[in-house]
């Protein structure tokens, strides 16, 4: 009996019954009773329905400010207490209403999201009285995956989850509409049926709740579970910490470390909070051996998926037993050891040379052991650039805090003179603009190199090492934020032959890479000679060296890496790794400084504070920035790279301008909307064609409806859901859509290596790994093969295929951070032969951005829809955006900014008055303590601070950008712009002045342009009033 009786109430969790056969009048008098419950339209709303919401006033009318005498089931963030309105959540125990307010997201969801929550429990005087919503048949409670399926009988729906409707074949026996299944969660509320949407006149009565004021409370809550709405206004609450913002111009050193320093020390205290808190408990380990022998454990944690963490390889995380797991192995036990690999969540963690617990599997407690270390060495680099004087020139100094200062040359630059002595042995020959940007870096104390996607942006920056090491000024440090992006240039330049040496850090040591042989840990104990080997021998046997030896050890150590470093014609490393002690004593005067726009300033700053006279950014301010997880310091603006504000107040970035990666239908559009029509194409269609690939077997090409326009836009109408963790999108439609094109690449003979999915959220990504590998037709280790990641993983890479699943797709919600033009340049470049979107073009349209895109399609039939063998072209009408996107400081980089939103932009030239002007500033001749008289006007006489005599002078460009993605996930959230302005347009001029590369006078022939109101065109640096 006990069995039957949980096992209907099981049934009455996962079973709602709308009306009951015999009762059918006392079910019509409830829905009257209860009609303003429910989510009805409020033109249409009758007298009974007013008459219902004055019961709901009078019923639950106390003080919603008034929190004392308000009932325990009251919503923690506006009052309202109408048991059909609220629900509790269970892990947290405190009940929100359904009410969304202003902000687009009921409370309750609000809450589940920012809590990491999931489960959800009804008042026991709601129509379902106190049910925990849960699956039907695997008793699941997770909401976020929760939904409903109608039964035979109109009167019943089940409850049931995602993954049981599409993974259980039982399900399909019973009598539900499985193909009807439906989220309980739509636009990020709950169905009104399932919990009530408080009437429009409680809403009005209720507490006035910005989400800012949400978002604090859930910070309190963190520490204080019991804070209230209350607590808000108390004095160390309403107190935000002064955050300053960036500036583009600074006073001096110390004003720019006192606006810095705090908001690295911020996103400092941020990170650690984060990788503290992610310390869990009863993990599961799977215990292995690397090939070297050392231990390795394998564990996913429950909460919080490695990837949102920032958890990177290389990360030291420490592993100790549970108190059961202690009492099993009869001690306590802990190791520590460094992040091998993140695979599908799942984390690899090699150990040190310890003996583990390889019995005991279950019960393992995982800490995350955080260094301060990087945020030391910004932290440090920004006194530096302060106080010393030595730091950096006089010229670098006031360049980089924006000061009007006279250009200057390096007067003993030595300039190949012939295009053959350019070439730099193993490798390939540069085209002109490459030779232009070489030519004309060597020359500058201070250059930015912009490389647009596929343009030999790495092959450009190895020759122009080679050519700085000929410069005769010691030793050039080149560095970029990431390891991966240091060891693919470290790779290049060693194959000029110069002596290179690759700087780890200590923790990196322990991952192996393609250059291990230009790794200063892997040449020391082979250079070091017998003595220190025999002693490594000794440490790696026993695990501890005597004190005696120890001290030798470490002084044979410190000598063998002091003289391979002393020896090296180039180091490379990390931005961070810059700041090294064992580089301590080493003055660089040449930096170059790789992916320069994906580092923050502060970090950029570490190798240039090392003494530079000559230095080098390069990357594109129109692909993806740096990334700051801290959302009070990214507001304040410490998303913005040193290389974006240098070109923000004048500083003209010298485009590279062909490339060699996408098929030119595929560039034609990237190149208009962010490179102002400047790319030129390395790369013919035969080029690009699938059928002339040597590696392709197959006998024919996709079915593209251009066939030679290897692209199209699919229009899908599928709805947007809320993933699993509450946090991210996912769209099954677009899933489904994404496998068939996927399956018949694959069956043509396309091998999953040349193929890669993205998406901008983590839900999808998920989401669509699964599904192809459960659904697809072909071998599931096909599907498990292909790539499937977001925008920032594939940025700096490549594919031959592309498939982009846009996820949006709510004509309310909007479309999150697919606005940001800097993904959406990024995600249209990876394609070598062909590339297809996924998406709803209604809701994507209302973006000016996508407006664009969308219209660029169309105009070339590429706007498709209907099933993959029979794609026809679509008619949907593209609206025109109602926000102006001139005024828009997102677009400032983009053809948008020129008015360009429908894809048909006009060449300026003849049309220059129409883009703001500068006003010419005076400027004095410099000289400060930092003054370098190596560093001379070319001709002796002032120059244009943008090195040039005439040509193209510099836009006025917006404010900062602001990326807000409108609380979706993982998105950065730059800072908020109060200038509306129309933006100067941009052009590169490609040309050769092979003739006269030896006039210093000169200017480098790309950059951007700008008419004044009168016509007038000037050059120059342009620093504040």
């Amino acid at each position: 009996m006990e069995d039957e009786k949980a096992s209907n109430d099981r049934i009455g969790h996962a079973e709602v019954h709308f009306n009951d056969e015999d009762d059918d009048e006392d079910e019509d008098e409830e829905d009257e009773e209860e009609s303003s419950d429910e989510d009805e339209d409020l033109s249409d709303v009758s007298h009974e329905e007013d008459a219902s919401d004055d019961e709901d006033i009078l019923l639950y009318s106390a003080d919603h400010y008034d929190e004392d005498n308000l009932p325990d089931y009251a919503c923690r963030y506006c009052g309202i207490h109408n048991p059909s309105c609220v629900a509790m959540c269970v892990e947290s125990k405190k009940w929100f209403c359904n009410s969304s307010g202003t902000t687009g997201c009921s409370h309750l969801v609000h809450h589940l999201v920012r809590s990491r929550s999931h489960q959800v429990q009804l008042h026991p005087n709601s129509p379902l009285a106190d049910t925990v919503l849960e699956c039907y048949n695997c008793a699941s409670k997770n909401v976020f995956v929760l939904g409903f399926v109608p039964a035979s009988a109109s009167s019943v729906v089940v409850l049931l989850c995602r993954v049981c409707v599409e993974t259980v074949p039982a399900l399909k026996d019973m009598d539900w509409e499985l193909s009807q299944w439906h989220p309980v969660l739509q636009d990020r509320q709950f169905l009104p049926w399932l919990l009530s949407v408080p009437s429009e006149k409680l809403q009005l009565r209720a507490r006035d709740i910005s989400q800012a004021q949400m978002t604090r409370l859930e910070e309190l809550w963190k520490t204080n579970p019991d804070a209230r709405y209350a607590d808000l206004n108390r004095p160390e609450i309403t107190e935000e910490q002064d955050l300053p913002s960036v500036l583009r111009v600074y006073d001096d050193g110390y004003h720019y470390q006192n606006i810095l320093a705090p908001l690295v020390q911020l996103e400092g205290d941020y990170d650690r909070q984060m990788k503290e808190s992610l310390t869990e408990e009863s993990i599961s380990i799977r215990w292995d051996k690397s090939l070297a022998g050392k231990h390795v454990a394998t564990f996913s944690f429950h909460r919080l998926q490695a990837e949102q963490s920032r958890i990177v390889i290389g990360d030291e995380l420490r592993i100790k037993l549970g108190q059961g797991s202690q009492f099993l192995y009869g001690r306590a036990w802990e190791g520590v050891g460094y992040v091998k690999s993140i695979i599908d969540g799942e984390v690899e963690l090699e150990l040190r040379n310890v003996s583990v617990p390889e019995s005991i599997t279950d019960d393992y407690v995982v800490e995350y052991v955080w260094k301060s270390t990087s945020y030391d060495r910004m932290q440090n680099a920004l006194k530096t650039f302060a106080i010393d004087d030595t730091s950096v020139t006089g010229y670098i100094y006031h360049k980089l805090l924006g000061h009007a200062v006279e250009e200057q040359r390096i007067a003993t630059a030595k300039i190949p003179a012939t295009e053959a002595e350019f070439h730099v042995p193993g490798l390939p020959p540069l085209n002109e603009s490459q030779l232009e940007a070489v030519s004309t870096v060597l020359q500058r104390p201070l250059s930015l190199i912009q490389g647009p996607p596929g343009t030999g942006k790495t092959v450009t920056s190895a020759t122009l090492v080679y050519h700085l090491t000929r410069q005769n000024m010691g030793q050039v440090l080149v560095t970029a934020p990431s390891n991966v992006a240091v060891d693919q240039l470290t790779e290049k330049i060693a194959a000029t032959g110069l002596r290179v040496v690759r700087l780890a850090s200590k923790t990196r040591e322990q991952t192996s890479s393609t250059i291990d042989h230009l790794c200063l840990h892997v040449m020391t104990p082979l250079a070091a000679g017998d003595e220190f080997q025999k002693l490594q021998r000794l440490k790696d046997e026993i695990g501890d060296l005597s004190e005696r030896d120890q001290r030798k050890y470490r002084a044979l150590r410190n000598r063998t890496e002091k003289e391979i470093l002393q020896a090296a014609d180039v180091i490379c490393c990390t931005c961070v790794g810059a700041g090294d002690p064992r580089l301590k004593n080493f003055r660089f005067r040449q930096v170059l400084i790789d992916e320069a726009t994906q580092a923050i300033e502060a970090e950029a700053l570490i190798p240039i504070a090392m003494g530079a006279k000559q230095v080098v950014f390069v990357g594109d301010h129109c692909q993806l920035g740096p990334v700051v997880m801290c959302k009070a310091a990214a507001k304040a603006g410490l998303t913005q790279s040193l290389f974006e504000r240098l070109v923000l107040i004048g500083t003209r970035p010298i485009r590279l301008q062909v490339q060699y990666r996408m098929h030119p239908a595929l560039s034609e559009f990237p190149s208009n909307m962010f490179y102002e029509g400047s790319l030129q194409n390395g790369v013919t269609e035969a080029d690009r064609q699938l059928l002339t690939m040597p590696s392709f077997s197959g006998k024919e090409d996709f079915p593209w409806p251009v066939p030679e326009k290897p692209m199209f836009f699919y229009c899908i109408n599928g709805m947007e859901e809320i993933s699993a963790s509450g946090t991210s999108y996912l769209n099954r439609t677009e899933a489904s859509y994404v496998e068939r094109v996927v399956t018949h690449l694959l069956r043509m003979g396309v091998t999953p290596a040349q193929i890669g999915v993205i998406t901008p959220y983590d839900g999808q990504k998920k989401y669509l790994s699964d599904y192809m590998r459960r659904v697809g037709a072909l071998a599931s280790s096909l599907y498990e093969a292909i790539e499937v990641a977001s925008v920032d993983a594939f940025q700096g890479r490549e594919k031959d295929f592309i498939l982009v699943s846009c996820v949006r797709s709510s004509e309310t919600q909007g479309i999150g951070f697919l606005s940001d033009p800097r993904r959406l340049n990024v995600a249209l470049t990876r394609a070598r032969l062909g590339i297809i979107l996924f998406g709803n073009p209604r809701v994507l349209s209302k973006n000016p951005l996508w407006a664009a895109l969308l219209i660029h399609f169309k105009e070339y039939e590429c706007l498709v829809e209907g099933p993959l063998t029979n794609l026809q072209a679509s008619y949907i009408t593209i609206s025109r955006p109602k926000r102006n996107p001139a005024s828009d400081s997102r677009y400032a980089f983009t053809a948008l900014a020129r008015g360009g939103w429908d894809g048909r932009w006009e060449d300026r030239r003849d049309r220059p008055n129409e883009a703001p002007a500068f006003k010419r500033r005076g400027r004095s001749k410099q000289s400060d303590s930092r003054f370098d008289p190596r560093y001379e006007s070319s001709n002796g006489a002032p120059a244009n601070a943008n090195g040039s005599s005439g040509g193209l002078p510099i836009p006025s460009f917006a404010p900062l950008p602001s990326y807000a993605g409108g609380g979706d996930d993982l998105s950065s959230v730059g800072g908020d712009s109060a200038v509306d302005s129309q933006f100067g347009g941009s052009r590169a001029s490609f040309f050769s002045q092979q003739t006269q590369r030896k006039d210093e006078s000169r200017g480098p022939s790309l950059g951007y342009f700008v008419g004044g109101p009168s016509g007038n065109f000037f050059g120059g640096d342009h620093g504040r009033k």
